[in-house]
């Protein structure tokens, strides 16, 4: 069988993650697919990742899509890609976060490949609860708001992190506040946030406490009542002081923001889409009852200030849409709004995501698919163009 004459579009059935975190009613409001066994639904994960791979149909069989793309990799995800990456080199998810994820750093490619050697020679299992690192891979994230979507990305300014810890004014890590007050610099910053997240025993409920006291004496702010909110969610948790270091902001519906590698981040409240590079390497910061190894997670953090007006990733636009432009190579991601058979060229295997309104796609095979709202098919890369026809929004995985 030729490229022309081989299968193009194929519909993906996707695994949903029933994470505690997620939302009973979201996926199911937004896509009108019926939640019955009413269950939280955090994410739906389209790729070929083995934590959750979607299936397709080949032939009239049921076949995982990292199976289908085992069998000619060169031609369905790319020769370059395979040669690059040797796999699909994203996972793309719908993320709806109904109660706050832990607030995480992801460590870098070359990070990642050193500290996943380190734990496979030394016998960790990878499914072990103190595993850090699940695979050699970074994992660098973009999120596409679909609703309002409350998130942390980023270190706030050192001085602003300064007047937030003097304002409470609690006793009982004043030694630490004073210490960064005095060394305003990268240093500075990372030697008080590994304070505060090593903070044990009596001294971490006694500072705990406090700042929960001061939060419900100002809970007409918003920082502070979201942290009365994550404190009903993980209460006594170390992360709670996270929001006082970290920019907090709420993405609009079709504003999207870039995470980088060793960057501190958390999804608070919110769905979207979510793109990734394909891996599972998460270090914690707090808002979790997981694991959380301190010092790995300050050796892969960079300590630089982020500033709230540059979070937001400012889109190229295009025939029929916009382009989200990210520093990596791993994926792209562009979303595209009303529009009637536009010519599409693919050189690496692509999934669409059909947002709020049916999607066509056809190819000059004559083969056609359409799509209803919540539903995603796989072009493998031979297919080399397609149009698509939509009156509403759809978006574009690729790389």
């Amino acid at each position: 069988m030729t490229d022309s004459t081989r299968p193009v579009f194929f519909k993906m059935d996707n695994v949903i993650q029933d994470y505690a975190w997620g939302s009973v009613t979201s996926i199911e409001q937004l896509f009108a697919m019926p939640n019955l066994d009413q269950k939280p639904q955090a994410e739906m994960w389209m790729g070929a990742h083995a934590n959750g791979c979607s299936v397709i149909t080949v032939n009239g069989e049921a076949v995982r899509l990292a199976d289908f793309i085992a069998t000619d990799p060169d031609a369905i995800i790319g020769a370059a890609t395979q040669a690059k990456f040797a796999e699909l080199p994203y996972l793309f998810k719908v993320l709806a976060a109904e109660k706050a994820l832990s607030v995480q750093v992801h460590p870098s490619k070359h990070q990642a490949e050193i500290g996943y050697a380190k734990e496979e020679k030394t016998g960790i299992a990878r499914n072990a609860a103190n595993r850090n690192y699940k695979d050699p891979n970074h994992k660098p994230e973009l999120v596409f708001a679909l609703t309002p979507y409350q998130a942390m990305n980023g270190f706030r300014e050192i001085a602003e992190i300064v007047a937030l810890f003097q304002r409470l004014d609690l006793e009982v890590i004043s030694d630490l506040v004073t210490a960064l007050a005095a060394n305003q610099t990268e240093t500075g910053l990372r030697n008080f946030f590994e304070a505060m997240l090593s903070l044990e025993g009596e001294r971490k409920d006694v500072a705990v406490n406090g700042l929960l006291a001061f939060c419900n004496e100002n809970q007409d702010q918003p920082l502070f009542a979201l942290l009365i909110d994550l404190s009903e969610q993980y209460p006594g948790d170390i992360g709670l002081f996270v929001p006082l270091m970290l920019n907090v902001l709420t993405l609009q519906p079709g504003e999207a923001m870039f995470l980088s590698a060793c960057t501190p981040h958390a999804y608070i409240k919110g769905t979207g889409l979510e793109i990734m590079a394909n891996s599972d390497n998460v270090l914690r910061a707090g808002l979790t009852p997981k694991f959380m190894d301190v010092p790995e997670l300050v050796a892969n953090t960079e300590f630089t200030s982020m500033a709230a007006d540059k979070l937001l990733l400012a889109p190229t636009m295009v025939a029929g849409g916009l382009d989200y432009i990210v520093p990596v190579p791993d994926f792209k991601f562009s979303v595209y709004k009303q529009v009637d058979d536009i010519a599409l060229q693919n050189t690496s295997a692509e999934i669409l995501f059909a947002i709020d309104a049916p999607l066509t796609v056809t190819h000059q095979n004559g083969e056609t698919l359409t799509l209803e709202k919540g539903q995603s098919v796989f072009i493998p890369a031979y297919a080399k163009a397609y149009s698509a026809h939509c009156d509403g929004m759809f978006a574009r995985a690729y790389n």
